[in-house]
């Protein structure tokens, strides 16, 4: 007999942001490590987001939720010795890998800050160019409190992008180990308005949340991203060491339940693997707006 699905426990987003913290503090190490898959499996989007965002020469940048910086370089090769770019997030551990990624990269035109994505408000008002985040939206409890405190921090004219999963059937590499967890779990599907990965992904989501916060000139592009890496396991590898919310679904399952649903994600995610290799499906959203 199946185990019965959990009815839906009241959000709490404090604790939510506690445990976000303490997973990417978790994850930092692991996520620069990876830091040349993101590379290739983002890139397409990270050059559509710093285009829409209008990141060149001389720019002053905002990178929330930066993680271990691979996009806080680009945008900083882009804005050269005469701009700036300024990487925020909320675990501390993670932007040590930014700085010292940076550092490596003899860019000397990046700062970080340790700072929640919900309060840029802080920030003093139109000092940035442009913004960006990159898939970290999804993840704030309180979107539009995020939209507006970045819409604060930039100039009149200044530009806004971010990019997004949409929706889960164009992300089988990451929606079906969500799905196996929570049915092994047997964890309730978020409520409507809560964060996740899929959050921001339906049709006119995105934009309407942009919309919302004040931005004008609010477009939505698609852009595939498929996951290429040499195997299934290669990816659930990935998975395993860089995707601390897999993590956090698992922990009422114990050590020989944890074992036996990673199993199952390798054998469903085999799928997509075939004698060239392992493609996982990822289909990305990028959201731009001007304020």
């Amino acid at each position: 007999m199946a185990a019965a699905i959990q009815a839906p426990i009241a959000f709490d987003p404090d604790k939510f942001r506690q445990t976000t913290r303490a997973q990417w503090e978790s994850a930092a190490e692991a996520w620069d490590r990876w830091a040349p898959l993101l590379a290739r499996w983002l890139g397409p989007s990270t050059e559509a987001m710093l285009d829409m965002a209008g990141v060149g020469a001389g720019s002053r940048v905002l990178d929330v939720a930066a993680g271990a910086g691979e996009q806080t370089l680009a945008a900083a090769r882009r804005a050269g010795p005469t701009g700036r770019v300024l990487a925020t997030d909320i675990s501390p551990t993670i932007l040590g890998y930014a700085r010292r990624a940076a550092s490596r990269a003899g860019l000397a035109n990046v700062d970080t800050r340790e700072l929640d994505g919900e309060r840029h408000g802080e920030l003093a008002e139109g000092s940035f160019d442009a913004a960006i985040s990159r898939v970290g939206l999804i993840y704030f409890p309180d979107q539009q409190r995020a939209l507006r405190g970045i819409h604060h921090a930039l100039r009149q004219g200044g530009r806004f992008a971010a990019v997004v999963y949409s929706t889960p059937d164009r992300n089988g590499f990451f929606s079906i180990p969500v799905g196996i967890i929570r049915r092994r779990a047997s964890l309730a599907p978020p409520l409507p308005g809560q964060p996740g990965p899929f959050s921001l992904g339906a049709d006119g989501v995105l934009a309407k949340a942009l919309e919302q916060a004040g931005f004008r000139d609010v477009e939505v592009r698609r852009v595939d991203s498929p996951v290429h890496l040499p195997s299934a396991a290669e990816c659930v590898r990935f998975e395993r060491e860089s995707f601390g919310a897999l993590h956090q679904m698992m922990a009422g399952l114990d050590e020989r339940e944890r074992a036996a649903t990673w199993q199952e994600i390798e054998a469903a995610l085999g799928r997509f693997q075939s004698a060239a290799g392992f493609v996982g499906p990822c289909e990305m959203l990028v959201g731009a707006g001007t304020k």
